[in-house]
């Protein structure tokens, strides 16, 4: 490995943005992942160009979002049911629904708000990951969601298994792909910074990263709640 001249400036937000968006493929959205991360880099990353911000938490959002411009909002944390409302009063796409429950509270709280709300319905392809429904769940859910006049079902959003095997993650996100094309909708989220390169190998359309555009993620701050 060659050694990085110790005079080299770091690289910035807006050039870690550009590189990345020449590597994935045009047709292939990019989410940035915004979670914990200062205002500041956020609207850098705007300024270079991303055009849609994803979050975890609600409160967050809203601090952020306020001086985010127009950008696409995606919530991708897990639904508690209690903050449908907020949720669909702040984003304009959620893409982690994986429980009829959930998709009520939030057809409820788009109505409330006036509005029609883009949803993913979230699987769970992970032996590592809490949430999602059972890929063969994933039909019987989608027809539900269907159902909800106030929700828009776009497709599907997975996240890959933490693994060093890269075959480990293929299959996974194979049988993502496999899932979406059973249950239609245009958008396959799959691929995060560490394996979006598997992911769009799969048939992506959008992919989530946080850490290729920003760099390392900021610790928890202590007073944030674990709640959204």
């Amino acid at each position: 490995m060659v050694n990085e001249p110790k005079n080299a400036l770091p690289e910035t937000i807006a050039q870690r943005y550009r590189r990345l968006r020449a590597e994935v493929p045009p047709n292939v959205a990019i989410v940035a992942v915004t979670k914990f991360q200062p205002l500041e880099a956020v609207l850098e990353a705007i300024a270079a160009g991303v055009t849609d911000v994803g979050e975890n938490y609600v409160q967050e959002a809203r601090s952020k979002f306020a001086a985010a411009g127009d950008v696409r909002k995606h919530f991708i944390g897990h639904i508690q049911t209690n903050k449908a409302k907020a949720i669909a009063a702040t984003f304009d796409v959620v893409q982690s629904v994986d429980r009829v429950e959930a998709a009520a509270a939030l057809d409820k709280a788009a109505a409330s708000v006036g509005k029609r709300l883009p949803v993913l319905l979230q699987i769970n392809i992970s032996p590592a990951e809490r949430f999602g429904c059972d890929p063969e769940r994933a039909p019987r859910l989608a027809e539900e969601l269907r159902t909800f006049e106030h929700l828009q079902f776009e497709g599907v959003m997975a996240i890959g298994p933490i693994s060093s095997e890269r075959a480990d993650i293929q299959r996974a996100f194979d049988l993502a792909q496999r899932v979406h094309r059973s249950v239609g909708g245009s958008t396959l989220s799959i691929g995060m910074s560490g394996d979006w390169a598997e992911a769009v190998a799969a048939g992506s359309t959008m992919i989530r990263v946080g850490s290729t555009i920003f760099g390392p993620r900021p610790a928890r701050p202590a007073s944030k709640n674990a709640a959204t």
